[in-house]
């Protein structure tokens, strides 16, 4: 929307500097895009929203402007020279279609001597980009940029008979426009007729036929409020775009239509053009005014800041609502007929925000209790497999019918469960564990030149408790063989063990299942000293080691094969540790290697729970990185080499600091586990 400023400054005093007053306009949300100075006139193209079509004229933005200054609006008053006739004694009209046209409202002018404009007004059309025509065109003009109500001026003398009807159009008629461009009429297109025709397609342009000519003396000014829908399907339909239409799409003010045509009809009083009073005003159904209540407690909720009730009250009073205070700090507001965008408190309290100032509302990120959401089972397993996936494992899927010969060589330790009717004497039992599958897995790819094959299943096993059969999810793991494919410049990987044992951690701790336990126990799988058992939370959920040489000649497999097993029934019965959001640390870490040696007995994993135990400053984590026996190492003994990291969360670590706590970490282990620092320090 262009707005002229010396137009602008015929409704409030503005006196800023053009940068400062183009600033404080956006801190009210109206982003001016560009400035062009015209005529010694400065014409700014500002932004418009399309649920604010009263800062489509001079007149709504300068309420704007007036309540961000905090100066008056300048009033003005619009004298017209009358004559004997009242408008309805020289036209009638009839509205035959509320519900498109609400409200119509018409004037008659009369002995107006059509010619050029004054210069002012010329100047005023001219900021606006137009080219000025004459005076009564021109007053047209005016008075839609400067209140952003559109009027029409049909030459009275040309209309036949003394009756204007707002109907819809008559199947096939037609009209020849403004423009010269003669357009077909369709049944749901509303349009302003004399007795005869169309004389102007309502809210979107009107009629050559009636238009304003150099013999025009007499006029009939309309200013009416059409339905913004109707109007964008007509203009869409006729493919007619016009400043009116434009506005009449966005809504038009409804209380302010009898005003704009007294407005013209002021301005072509100086062209000898004298009015007829009263005017025609057809208003059906009179709207109710909206009212809101406001509160300024929900203000402060909303902003984050409490206004003072002054202010509350003076902004909104100069942007021409109306208030009643019924008890303190409650008002009852009254939203004028030109802000169709309020519908709601928070409309109001939008509007406060805006003058009061977005950089005085404080940016507090409020506190939430956010409860996170269980993952569902089926969640949970598709995490577990994309971790193993990871790891290079594939993933098999076994029927969960089994040969009872074979479960009997496994000694699961469960009974089965026998089926009733089985397909075959081979698969007349449910299976007890996932063992069995895997294995015959292996087998057949072995079989067939595969030399490293690792697996997973995630899936039930069956076992009989007290005469009833029950089922449990269960994980299973096994792996032979290497890790990838031969190659020439990378040595053959070690014994899969590890690996193994870091897939199930890694995918333990995927959902939080963290502080997994290994201590060595014995069972009918593996071999006897190569089986751990695996504990959280001070029981046991499953089982890992290499698998049992009895059990792989059974199955005809060569090498070694290590396999897991995890009761995830049991496991997901078990509470997880919750999440928790740590920051990224603003300070550098000092990372500190320490080499000992400990008695070979002593598993890495007592040796974390023990540094776990202590309360050393500003240690943030640690891992082994190395373990070493043989050699000059004694041979009841191992060496272990353990990275430590530390961070103060709230400053730069300086040397003496990570000393410091060293000596406290190695006093500590050597107190509990006897460690022998290797050379390089002695603790």
């Amino acid at each position: 929307m262009k707005i002229s400023l010396n137009w602008l400054r015929e409704y409030v005093d503005v006196d800023l500097p053009l940068r400062e007053f183009l600033d404080r306009l956006i801190m009210i949300g109206l982003g001016v895009e560009g400035t062009e100075e015209i005529g010694g006139d400065v014409v700014l193209d500002v932004e418009t929203y399309a649920n604010r079509p009263d800062t489509l004229g001079h007149l709504g933005l300068a309420r704007e402007v007036a309540a961000m200054l905090g100066r008056p609006l300048k009033e003005r008053t619009w004298p017209v020279v009358e004559f004997a006739s009242s408008t309805a004694e020289l036209v009638d009209v009839q509205i035959l279609d509320e519900d498109l046209c609400p409200r119509y409202c018409g004037l008659v002018v009369k002995g107006i001597k059509i010619g050029p404009s004054p210069d002012w007004l010329r100047a005023r059309i001219e900021a606006m980009g137009l080219k000025p025509i004459n005076n009564i065109v021109d007053v047209s003009n005016y008075v839609l940029f400067a209140t952003a109500q559109p009027i029409h001026a049909f030459d009275l003398a040309k209309l036949a008979g003394p009756r204007i009807t707002v109907r819809r159009a008559k199947k096939g008629e037609t009209i020849r426009t403004l423009d010269g461009k003669d357009v077909t009429l369709l049944p749901d297109m509303l349009v302003i007729a004399d007795e005869k025709r169309p004389v102007a397609v309502a809210g979107v342009i009107g009629g050559l036929d009636s238009a304003v000519s150099e013999t025009t003396t007499d006029v009939f000014i309309e200013s009416a409020t059409f339905d913004p829908v109707s109007v964008r399907r007509t203009r869409k339909a006729l493919e007619i775009q016009t400043d009116a239409s434009y506005r009449f799409e966005r809504g038009a003010d409804i209380g302010f239509a009898p005003q704009a045509a007294l407005m013209a009809a002021s301005l072509l009083t100086p062209f000898g053009g004298k009015t007829a009073r009263p005017m025609a005003d057809i208003y059906p159904k009179p709207r109710k005014t909206k009212e809101i209540v406001l509160r300024g407690r929900r203000v402060a909720d909303l902003l984050g800041a409490a206004p003072d009730p002054v202010f509350i009250e003076t902004t909104l009073e100069a942007l021409g609502f109306s208030l009643k205070s019924n008890q303190s700090g409650v008002w009852r507001v009254q939203a004028p007929s030109f802000r169709l965008d309020i519908e709601r408190e928070a409309d109001l309290v939008e509007e406060i925000a805006r003058f009061y100032g977005y950089d005085r509302i404080p940016s507090i990120v409020p506190a939430l209790e956010v409860l996170e959401s269980a993952p569902s089972e089926k969640e949970r397993i598709r995490r577990f497999a994309q971790q193993f996936f990871h790891f290079g494992f594939d993933e098999v899927i076994n029927q969960s019918f089994a040969d009872p010969d074979k479960e009997a060589v496994l000694r699961s330790g469960s009974t089965a469960v026998a089926i009733r009717n089985p397909i075959s004497s081979k698969a007349s039992v449910l299976r007890t564990t996932l063992l069995g599958g895997l294995l015959e897995n292996t087998a057949w790819n072995r079989n067939r030149g595969l030399e490293g094959v690792h697996i997973f299943e995630i899936g039930n096993i069956y076992r009989r408790d007290d005469d009833r059969p029950s089922e449990r999810l269960t994980l299973g793991l096994c792996s032979t063989g290497p890790l990838a494919a031969p190659h020439w410049a990378r040595r053959p990987e070690p014994d899969p063990f590890f690996h193994l044992k870091g897939a199930v951690e890694a995918a333990l701790e995927t959902l939080r299942y963290a502080a997994v336990t290994f201590e060595e126990a014995s069972h009918a799988f593996f071999e006897e000293g190569q089986a751990l058992a695996v504990g959280y939370r001070g029981e046991r959920i499953g089982r890992m080691g290499r698998v049992d040489g009895r059990l792989l000649a059974v199955y005809g497999i060569d090498g070694p094969v290590h396999a897991v097993e995890i009761d995830v029934s049991l496991l997901f019965d078990k509470q997880p540790r919750p999440f928790e959001y740590v920051p990224l640390p603003k300070f550098p870490a000092v990372v500190r290697d320490l080499s000992f040696l400990v008695d070979r007995t002593v598993p890495y994993q007592e040796i974390a729970a023990a540094v776990e135990k202590m309360s050393v400053p500003y240690l943030e984590s640690f891992g082994i990185i190395d373990r070493y026996a043989g050699g000059t190492i004694p041979q009841d003994k191992a060496s272990l080499s353990l990275r430590f990291v530390y961070r103060n969360p709230k400053a730069t670590l300086t040397a003496e600091d990570v000393d410091r706590a060293e000596h406290k970490l190695l006093m500590a282990l050597k107190a509990a586990l006897k460690i022998q620092r290797r050379e390089g320090g002695t603790p």
